[in-house]
């Protein structure tokens, strides 16, 4: 299952240099895909491939302290397209 990830940072300087020292720390079973970083660089919008919610909680876990966390499932547009012609 994919999900959009909105990571709202409550310290961003601590998340990057968490980052640089430690990476990314996801699971087994969770995917990083790719990502986009607000100008203002407080927040971050990913999306991520993971067997369930509670593997991007586990990998949450390693960040609660300086990110506040927010899981949506998505499916692509054309998935969407295709649901909606039946």
């Amino acid at each position: 299952m994919l999900y959009m990830v909105i990571e709202k940072y409550k310290d961003k300087e601590a998340v990057y240099r968490r980052f640089h020292e430690k990476g990314r720390m996801m699971p087994t079973g969770e995917t990083y895909v790719n990502s986009r970083v607000a100008e203002d660089g407080n927040t971050c919008y990913q999306i991520n491939e993971a067997e369930s919610l509670e593997v991007l909680q586990e990998w949450a876990s390693n960040w609660n302290d300086v990110t506040d966390f927010t899981f949506i499932p998505v499916i692509s547009s054309h998935e969407m397209s295709e649901k909606m012609k039946k």
